[in-house]
């Protein structure tokens, strides 16, 4: 591959700030601790990191209501810090990206200040505004994606105005191409700085419907909230979003070798990547929704997503994900409160194997379960809102385990701002390093085996058929082949391969191959070159 497709086949370290490493003692993460964690990313080998959202915000939202774009929030540090990482990470060969945020701003972001003025602001028509009905009711039935009505009713310019999730996340008006230019600005002020791409948040939800027509009624027996029981037609997926998409595309092209993973999300989410990420003229690759939300996991669920993803989208590349910030953490979520590290091992070989880009969300290497932050310590609007209804983000955010210490396992010196997990602290960095057969040094395996074989990177995907609780494909480039077996079940299965085979490497949990039959453990894996 040239510098320009370094993000083919990449795996990409989520990093959530506000729970990595305290360095202040103010019981949040910052970016002085990412700066001082960088060997250890690097040392995964993994090819770059995202950077959840570290911009200036009164964090109603944690970060995902931005009220500077270009300016760092004083809780994680300063530009300053930002810039002394791009210079560490790519000094390791790691590179940099940044959560970008661009459908809506926190409420407290000056250019809503404006907007929010009687008629008179040059930036009037920045955000979505709309006259209430007759009888004072907002414009239409449109639903936030949180809790309740999409829309907020502002007496200082006496209208509604949107918002896709809470209130104090008002929806920039992209429909404006001044909205649209300040944007690319924004884009071009870090490209600038140097990051190599960025993730670009909720980015199909950053246009409307024009004419304000009410979403149509959807029949979801798993409904939670009301905005469960919409077809989002007119505020998710718009077809007008691949425009825009084009647009910053034209601008990641002025700077050879940056890329953009959008995450595009709704009810047909792959429908939207077809239109929305090309890797020739629009966004390079779309964050995979076909497994974060789904299940029970089984080696059906992730065939006929892979199948789905080629069969729709031939020309697209997909960046695969099993866990982020938003969701369940994948071990809890597809094996249970008791998920054993087997398990978790391999699910860490699966996503490292499959087709597409990957994105490992920190703590993943550890073999991380769901953590459980009881109903006082929530922090979560939308977890406290709809409690217990939904288990909300705070299980998956709480900090990551560095050491043995208790009880806040080296994140901080005082009370973090989330809870720390008693069960993590045996998961830590320090309880693991070194020690074989463990998740995190069976993951630094993987994750070389992935960097040394094109197979694994981006080459072809092809399943075989291999019984109902076993996963078989292979992975093919030119000559060189990969056949990748897991086990889903409990049980030990055997399994009949075509041709015959020999181990790639150690980091394959027990099993016995004999040329073409493979005897694998229960939630094994094994990963086999030609024989």
């Amino acid at each position: 591959m040239s510098e320009q497709d370094w993000w083919r086949g990449a795996v990409i370290y989520q990093i959530y700030p506000r729970s990595y490493l305290d360095t202040t003692g103010n019981g949040v993460g910052d970016l002085k601790g990412i700066h001082d964690k960088l060997e250890y990313i690097a040392d995964l080998g993994v090819d770059g990191i995202w950077i959840s959202p570290f911009f200036t915000s009164p964090m109603a939202d944690f970060g995902y209501d931005v009220s500077d774009y270009r300016d760092v929030d004083p809780l994680f540090g300063s530009l300053a810090d930002f810039d002394a990482i791009i210079e560490k990470a790519h000094r390791l060969g790691v590179k940099v990206l940044i959560d970008q945020i661009y459908s809506h701003t926190s409420d407290q972001h000056a250019w809503f200040g404006e907007s929010r003025r009687d008629g008179g602001s040059d930036k009037a028509d920045w955000y979505v505004w709309a006259d209430a009905r007759p009888d004072g009711s907002p414009p239409n039935n449109w639903q936030s994606f949180f809790f309740g009505p999409a829309w907020t009713w502002d007496a200082r310019r006496g209208q509604y105005y949107m918002h896709n999730f809470l209130p104090q996340q008002p929806d920039l008006n992209l429909w404006n191409p001044e909205v649209r230019a300040e944007i690319c600005d924004t884009l071009r002020f870090w490209l600038d700085r140097g990051v190599d791409g960025v993730r670009l948040d909720a980015i199909s939800h950053c246009l409307h419907d024009p004419q304000m027509r009410d979403n149509p009624a959807r029949e979801n027996p798993d409904a939670k909230k009301p905005g469960d029981m919409q077809s989002m037609v007119h505020t998710v997926g718009l077809p007008d979003t691949a425009e825009f998409m084009r647009e910053l595309r034209a601008v990641l092209d002025e700077y050879p070798g940056r890329f953009a993973v959008g995450e595009i999300g709704g009810e047909d989410p792959l429908a939207q990547a077809v239109t929305y990420a090309d890797p020739e003229r629009s966004l390079q690759t779309a964050y995979n929704f076909s497994f974060l939300f789904k299940g029970p996991l089984t080696p059906a669920l992730i065939r006929e997503a892979i199948e789905d993803q080629l069969v729709r989208h031939p020309s697209g590349w997909p960046t695969q994900v099993f866990s982020n910030h938003d969701a369940v953490r994948a071990p809890t979520r597809w094996g249970g409160a008791d998920a054993s590290p087997a398990y978790a091992q391999m699910l860490n070989a699966l996503l490292l194997s499959l087709y597409g880009s990957v994105c490992l969300y920190q703590g993943e290497e550890l073999g991380l379960c769901q953590a459980d932050v009881p109903y006082e310590r929530l922090v979560d609007p939308e977890a406290i809102k709809n409690w217990p209804h939904t288990l909300g983000r705070d299980g998956a955010r709480t900090p990551m385990p560095w050491t043995r210490e208790a009880p806040w396992a080296g994140f901080a010196g005082l009370e973090p701002w989330l809870p720390v997990d008693a069960r993590h602290v045996d998961l830590s960095v320090e309880a693991q390093a070194g020690i074989d057969g463990s998740t995190l040094e069976v993951t630094r395996a993987l994750l070389k085996n992935r960097k040394a074989s094109a197979a694994l990177q981006t080459g072809e995907i092809r399943f075989v058929d291999a019984g109902e609780n076993v996963l078989c494909f292979e992975r093919v480039s030119g000559d060189e082949r990969v056949m990748c077996v897991f086990n889903f079940g409990d049980a030990e299965s055997e399994i009949e391969l075509p041709g015959r085979w020999c181990g790639m490497s150690d980091i394959t949990l027990p099993a016995v191959c004999d040329g073409s039959r493979l005897r694998l453990r229960g939630h094994g894996f094994w990963l086999g070159l030609p024989a």
